[in-house]
């Protein structure tokens, strides 16, 4: 346990230009209208570029330093855990303080956008935990196949489900249909749920991945 909690510290660690970069456009960041994006919506920057360090840079330093391959695998589960609950909290409290009080007259963030706030703050931030937690157990999975044939052939997948389902409507409607539920969906139960077992199915991907990977 204690090398998976010194894991989790070096993984933070190495992580401080996500942290840098995310803190810096959330702050600074600005748009001009009537109609501008959440501020607290840039925190999700933090989600979308940490699998990468973790993945292309954390893993070779650490297996360098002694570190096995379950050991990095709990501590980037967990990190990812802490940092979805971070982001959350972040974006819930400038939800909350900060959108209300912006210049602009209104101010569009994903909480309402995916709906998750009909059913009240916390249960939002809920929500919002376990798509971020998703999205960042989805990309590390993706980049971690990136050094595997298979990786190569699921880029190719998601390159023709894109391609293809996007201007056939029948198609099309079943690619929405799939997004109305992992994200813009205001059924707490049935948006957490299908979250959480998308996360766990990710998850045994990522052992068998793992358990192939090399440095």
């Amino acid at each position: 346990m204690t090398a998976i909690f010194t894991i989790v510290k070096r993984l933070i660690a190495s992580n401080r230009l996500s942290f840098i970069i995310t803190a810096i456009v959330t702050i600074f960041a600005t748009s001009s209208g009537e109609t501008v994006l959440s501020n607290g919506n840039y925190t999700w920057l933090l989600a979308g570029m940490t699998p990468f360090f973790f993945v292309f840079y954390d893993y070779k330093k650490l297996i360098h330093l002694g570190a096995n391959k379950k050991d990095y695998f709990w501590g980037c589960l967990i990190c990812y855990g802490f940092l979805a609950f971070c982001i959350s909290f972040l974006n819930s409290l400038i939800h909350l303080l900060i959108d209300p009080i912006y210049s602009a007259k209104t101010v569009i963030n994903m909480m309402d956008v995916c709906q998750w706030t009909k059913n009240g703050i916390i249960i939002a931030g809920l929500q919002q935990i376990f798509f971020l937690l998703l999205v960042m157990i989805f990309l590390h999975v993706l980049l971690s196949m990136q050094s595997h044939w298979f990786g190569w052939l699921m880029d190719v997948v998601l390159i023709a489900i894109i391609s293809i389902f996007t201007p056939i409507a029948p198609l099309r409607s079943i690619l929405g249909n799939f997004f109305q539920v992992i994200m813009f969906n205001s059924n707490a139960l049935l948006h957490i749920g299908v979250c959480l077992l998308l996360s766990v199915a990710l998850v045994f991907v990522w052992l068998g991945v793992l358990k192939k990977k090399t440095l």
